[in-house]
């Protein structure tokens, strides 16, 4: 280290000893230094020992500034010598103390300059000391000098102003050297490195980039400067607050507009690539693509990429040729881009489709794209620019003039063997799926080229492809692949959703020349063949192609006799099919939601209004699965499943299958249906009491949306509130179903149910009223007065609307006492069989007693004796006749205390005395012996004492 840089000269010594500044003649906490031997360090405070080692010591800055200051021509070899000292002193770094003093210094030598050359170079020193590392006493001093240190670094873009090409390329340098960073040559005692992303973070607070980009104006034809002003807002560009900072300045259009300026060395193109690419990520994205949608920018976009395309051979020029792709990608998503008057559309059309359709421009002759990585991405970013670029109208007559749908095309046909191809099989593959989807945004729009391509012949030949079991092993790298390998599924989706798109144009001439090609059966068969190769890797990829599958077959068929009649019930199999589905799997999340709406769909296109096929639906119970899915609660399929429901009713053999269906708790489909009622009305907020009776009678039907919104005044071919509500619930669809069941004979129904059913049944009536009461109401506020006539029909209208609302209340309430009746019937019912019950328990337990009594007190038991022989003698004639045989009732030398009679019961007989259950029975016979052969009956036994007579 140079003598110098450890004490200052003889000069700047004695103005230091002179003038010591305050914080150096002051302790810490402002106090003077002790003058005792023993010292203790103190953060920040230069100690004798530090002194004795070297330290930087500090540097009387304000001579240098009065030197500088004076003007006379003799003072210039003083003021270059200052300014030479104090590049050697802080030849290791500038302490942030000192910042704002120095480069007060710097800006004095950079005013001097025009004057007097000879600044220049001690200009530079300063500048070139600039790029080390800042150094800090004290910890806090990152924070205390952030504010001078943040304005002396943002002028370092203000000394771009100077006409100095060495300057300019310094000051870029030092700007670079704020990201790389080396540490000091000597470390300082007392003095340690300020954090290495403090200059980063003092750059963005003073706005640095700002400034540089506005030195871009000062450079049109300096290119090496301009080269080194690129790499400075290169790295500055890594910032999000430097490119916010850019992005006011315009950097991307001044930038963009001259990425076509000559340079041999071919950083220009490389460093404005990487600092546009910086902007769209780091700044507004919005914003930016504004900046570069102007003609001047994309003539340059375009120029560049040209040249690339045509020229650029090394895989350098290739990757740098498919970020100017990119970015023209990006700012052609604005429909503002004037993409089509600078010739960069046709160009790029072009490009997408020499390689599959022969051209005689001369840009392209000769050219062929090799199997790189690099080529193989600009393809595929080559279809993606024709996807956004269809989106303009404009642009459809290019898009026929460059025959892009018949390039596409090409791709759309099953792998030839043994064929060879500029391609490998796996971006073969890529690419024939990025086609695929590339031409279900462009065939739409350009539907004479795809009829006059064959485009439904090609498309229905490789899904016969997809579905044949010809080996094919699919790679499923890309994104388009997701769910293929292995299989051709990837292949069937996409070509399925070309399908689709095409369809669902509704042309006539596309939806016929599919039905003359048998494109009903095949789907239908492709359908078949996705339910046998169903499993749970490829569910989500199987259940997407099967709604498409259904989708397709909806719109072919819709509003068509003839082609519901192909559909026939093969079709309808298949739809019954998905319903049986189970009801948990629609909350899965993999797709069969999507696929149940797609059914449903297909329902109401493909078998409603076809009379066998309706049939057949009844059936296959298809209203019996139907009615299981209402009984879902699944809100998202009321409205399509009610719809089809009244188109069905229509049918005389429907009803009969409705009022057939149970549900669970042997729930009927009219119970249903009304359940379903009561809860869309508390979801509408419509008012009720608590047993479900109308409240307000003149508004029976009047949501809490409707309460809330005032009337006003409509033209007479706008919908009213009252109107339009009928369309947004499912209310109307329930009237519709159940007035097609006459709303009578309704089975399994509760009072609650019927009360229900009399709004239900009423419905037209209250909402007829209902839009009167609109038109009178609207009547009242445009203050009209109609005439006599008018105004008494009117009031008449609303009086009958009212009656019918209150006659429905009282039926109602009528219905609601009688149920009350017959509750309190029922109770009493209830109270009498458990009195009895109680009644019974008392005999059996009085009859106990008695017995016990009799076994337990022989007096009892005598007296109980007399009592049952003078009821028995009661029971007798009077008179004896003659020839009367009489029969003794009591049986003499019995030992027990029981009333006893001649019959005995037996608890258990065995088996072997009576046979089995099957003795008296053919069955016995028929038997096998088994253990001494067929069962025999036994004779009765009889009693001993049984009497010789035996009454008649």
């Amino acid at each position: 280290m140079p003598r110098h840089a450890e004490a200052p000269a003889p000069a700047e010594a004695s103005a230091a000893a002179e003038a010591p500044s305050a914080a150096e003649a002051q302790g810490p906490r402002g106090k003077s230094k002790s003058v005792s031997p023993r010292q203790i360090p103190v953060i920040g405070v230069v100690t004798e020992d530090e002194d004795a080692q070297g330290a930087l010591k500090p540097m009387d800055l304000h001579s240098i500034i009065k030197v500088l200051e004076e003007t006379a021509h003799d003072y210039l070899e003083e003021q270059l010598k200052s300014v030479k000292t104090l590049v050697q002193y802080y030849q290791n770094g500038f302490p942030l103390r000192d910042l704002a003093q120095v480069f007060k210094i710097l800006n004095m030598c950079a005013e001097k300059i025009k004057k007097q050359p000879a600044f220049l170079e001690p200009t530079y020193n300063i500048i070139k000391l600039f790029g080390l590392p800042f150094l800090k006493k004290k910890v806090s001093d990152e924070i205390t000098y952030a504010e001078d240190t943040a304005k002396s670094i943002a002028l370092l873009g203000n000394l771009m102003k100077i006409p100095s090409s060495e300057l300019r390329i310094q000051i870029c340098r030092c700007i670079v050297d704020f990201y790389h960073a080396e540490p000091p040559k000597k470390h300082i005692a007392g003095y340690q490195q300020a954090s290495p992303t403090y200059k980063i973070q003092m750059a963005e607070v003073g706005g640095l980039a700002e400034t540089m980009v506005q030195s871009l104006d000062l450079l049109e034809n300096q290119l090496v400067e301009k080269l080194w002003v690129l790499k400075a807002l290169q790295h500055l560009s890594t910032s999000e607050v430097n490119c916010t900072l850019m992005m006011r300045a315009y950097a991307a259009r001044g930038i963009c507009a001259h990425l076509n300026d000559p340079d041999p060395s071919g950083q220009l193109l490389f460093r404005s690539s990487e600092i546009l690419w910086n902007l769209l990520e780091k700044s507004s994205k919005e914003e930016i693509i504004k900046q570069l949608s102007n003609l001047e920018c994309l003539v340059s976009l375009k120029e560049v990429f040209k040249h690339l395309f045509t020229r650029g051979f090394s895989d350098y020029d290739r990757q740098l040729r498919n970020d100017i792709l990119v970015i023209t990608t990006i700012i052609s998503q604005n429909p503002e881009a004037p993409m089509i008057e600078c010739g960069f559309t046709r160009d790029l059309i072009l490009f997408a489709t020499f390689n599959e359709v022969k051209s005689e421009n001369p840009l392209v002759k000769g050219l062929k794209l090799s199997n790189s990585y690099e080529d193989f991405e600009l393809k595929k970013l080559l279809f993606n620019i024709l996807v956004i670029l269809c989106k303009d109208l404009t642009t459809i007559q290019l898009l026929v003039d460059g025959k892009v749908v018949l390039a596409l095309f090409t791709y759309v046909k099953k792998p030839e063997k043994h064929k060879i191809i500029e391609w490998s099989a796996a971006q073969y593959e890529e690419l024939q799926l990025h086609a695929l989807a590339t031409l279900s945004t462009v065939a739409p729009l350009l539907i004479e080229e795809y009829m006059l391509c064959q485009g439904n012949a090609r498309i229905l030949a490789f899904l016969e492809w997809c579905e044949s079991e010809e080996c094919f092993f699919s790679h499923g790298n890309s994104f388009h692949g997701t769910g293929g390998r292995g299989n051709k599924f990837a292949h069937l989706r996409y070509s399925l959703r070309l399908l689709r798109a095409m369809v669902h144009l509704e042309d006539e001439t596309v939806n016929q020349d599919l039905c003359e090609k048998g494109t009903i059966q095949q789907l239908i068969g492709i359908f078949k063949y996705t339910i046998n190769k169903i499993n749970d890797k490829e569910e989500a990829i199987l259940l997407e192609i099967q709604s498409d599958i259904l989708v397709i077959l909806s719109s072919i068929c819709e509003n068509n006799i003839s082609r519901k009649e192909i559909f026939g019930t093969e079709g309808v199999d298949i739809v019954l099919h998905v319903m049986k589905t189970d009801p948990k799997k629609f909350q899965s999340g993999l797709g069969y939601t999507v696929l149940l709406f797609s059914t449903l769909d297909s329902i109401w296109c493909c078998i409603l209004a076809c009379y066998s096929l309706e049939d057949y639906f009844l059936e296959k119970e298809g209203i019996f699965l139907l009615l299981d899915l209402l009984a879902l609660d699944q809100k998202k399929f009321f409205n399509l499943i009610l719809a089809i429901m009244v188109e069905f009713c229509d049918n005389p053999k429907t009803p009969v299958h409705v009022n057939t269906w149970r549900g669970k708790k042997d729930q009927t489909a009219a119970s249903l249906l009304i359940k379903l009622w009561r809860k869309e009305e508390r979801e509408l907020g419509v008012v009720r009491d608590k047993r479900g009776m109308i409240v307000d009678t003149k508004k029976p039907l009047f949501t809490s949306f409707q309460a809330e919104q005032k009337i006003m005044p409509m033209p007479a071919n706008c919908p009213t509130i009252a109107v339009m509500e009928v369309a947004e619930n499912i209310r109307a669809k329930i009237y519709a179903v159940l007035g097609k069941l006459d709303f009578e004979n309704l089975p399994g129904l509760s009072t609650k149910d019927f009360v229900t059913l009399c709004i239900i049944h009423r419905y037209l009536d209250f909402k007829i009223g209902e839009i009167w009461n609109e038109i009178y109401e609207e009547i009242k506020i445009e203050k009209l007065k109609p005439v006599t006539t008018d105004r008494h029909v009117l009031q008449t209208i609303l009086t009958a609307s009212e009656n019918v609302g209150q006659m429905v209340a009282s039926l109602q309430s009528e219905m609601c006492d009688i149920q009350a009746r017959q509750d309190v019937q029922d109770e009493q019912k209830v109270y009498a069989k458990i009195q009895a019950t109680h009644q019974q328990r008392e005999m059996a337990n009085k009859s106990w007693v008695n017995f016990l009594a009799r076994t337990s007190n022989a007096k009892t038991l005598k007296k109980a004796k007399k009592l049952q022989e003078k009821a028995i003698e009661s029971t007798r004639y009077g008179e004896r006749p003659a020839n009367a045989i009489f029969h003794q009732t009591d049986i003499k030398g019995l030992n027990t205390t029981v009333l006893s009679g001649r019959v005995v019961a037996v608890e258990s007989t065995p088996a072997r005395l009576v046979g089995g259950p099957l003795a008296d029975t053919d069955i016995a016979l028929k038997k096998l012996p088994v253990r001494g052969g067929a069962l025999q009956r036994v004779k009765a036994v009889k009693p001993a004492d049984d009497p010789k007579n035996v009454p008649t």
